[in-house]
């Protein structure tokens, strides 16, 4: 379990993770040195796992998303696991129950590019692909209140 403490940490880096320990203490009204030791505490239990960095895809001209559930053919599943893991344009993949083994973001230039990645994955699996419109919740923190 997290305290209020450690969820004002966490919130506050959640915000941006670039901020100095000093930064960090004054908005979390600690001192530097117990700022730096919960943090330390809160690497260790795993709970914070890494620093990320975020870019937008559209700068980096991927104008294009799309969902897309695959479901291998019989006997499949881990060589379709693998194709997965080497595409690049895949940037998320969940191993989901269902109909569906995985569930794949991809990040893309053109519809074309999303022709081509399917087609390596056309033969090992069943595919059905939605094109993302909006993303009206962007990856966020699960809350962090209280059970």
């Amino acid at each position: 379990m997290i305290d209020d403490i450690d969820r004002n940490i966490i919130e506050a880096l959640s915000q941006d993770a670039r901020l100095s320990i000093k930064e960090l203490a004054q908005r979390v009204e600690l001192s530097s040195p117990s700022v730096s030791e919960r943090l330390k505490r809160l690497e260790e239990r795993g709970v914070i796992r890494g620093f990320t960095l975020d870019l937008d895809s559209k700068a980096l001209g991927y104008s294009l998303q799309a969902i897309v559930r695959i479901k291998p053919l019989p006997g499949k599943l881990h060589i379709v696991q693998k194709l997965i893991e080497d595409i690049p344009q895949i940037t998320e993949c969940d191993k989901v129950t269902g109909d569906d083994c995985f569930v794949a973001r991809l990040q893309l230039r053109s519809i074309e590019q999303l022709d081509g990645i399917l087609d390596q994955i056309a033969d090992k699996a069943e595919t059905s692909t939605a094109i993302v419109k909006a993303q009206p919740v962007k990856r966020r923190l699960p809350p962090l209140g209280l059970v």
